[in-house]
């Protein structure tokens, strides 16, 4: 089933050639679909600015995170991981973006309900989608991720695990359902994201990175 078009966006969204140091290009708009799926086209992504959802501010980092889809380093433990899990796509959306928006023991929590709430509504459009790691062992859900799907573009947005290696195991899941053209968006490359091959590239690069991939065809894994 192709992806249901939302409701044009109203706003006139920002140049991410205009973004500040930190990479915020503006603040206010909105969480509606179409909102955010213009976001996506543009090379923008959503973020609120403080703790209570109160400022939401968009982002277009310089240099912005991707993973090569032919550099994903898969080492030899974590192949041995792979067979502990079962990959499945889209059985269990809002339970993996309800374990992304945890807080997480170390600090940090960013994905507050409104963000749960507008990318559910993208879910049930067709456009977010959850990559899930299932223990073969336990049958319970081990880790996995959530983005959104445009064309050959996957703009990642946040992962977890409750088992070793189980959010690793998801994203070469990721990988293997992409189309090899395509892009997949990480945002910011930390350490962990490096470790697997992630690379940062220029905000001109990934510019046009993203316009060559939406004119590619959807995965079959996200109809």
């Amino acid at each position: 089933m192709a992806p249901v078009e939302p409701t044009t966006c109203v706003w006139a969204l920002p140049d991410p050639a205009h973004a500040d140091g930190d990479g915020i290009c503006g603040i206010g708009a909105d969480l509606a679909a179409g909102t955010l799926l213009a976001a996506y086209r543009r090379g923008l992504f959503p973020m609120h600015l403080d703790r209570r959802a109160r400022h939401l501010g968009w982002w277009s980092p310089d240099p912005r995170g991707i993973i090569p889809l032919d550099g994903l380093h898969v080492t030899r433990s974590l192949q041995q991981s792979m067979r502990r899990y079962e990959i499945r796509v889209d059985t269990a959306f809002e339970q993996v973006i309800e374990a992304c928006a945890a807080p997480r023991p170390a600090g940090g929590h960013w994905i507050h309900p409104p963000i749960v709430a507008a990318y559910t509504e993208l879910h049930e459009l067709g456009w977010a989608h959850s990559i899930e790691a299932w223990s073969r062992a336990t049958g319970e859900l081990a880790g996995g991720l959530y983005g959104v799907a445009i064309g050959g573009l996957f703009a990642g947005e946040s992962m977890f695990h409750r088992s070793r290696d189980a959010s690793k195991v998801a994203l070469v899941g990721l990988v293997d359902l992409m189309d090899p053209d395509g892009l997949l968006d990480i945002q910011w490359v930390t350490p962990h994201l490096a470790s697997l091959g992630a690379l940062a590239i220029p905000r001109s690069d990934y510019r046009l990175r993203l316009d060559a991939a939406l004119q590619r065809p959807l995965p079959a894994a996200f109809t």
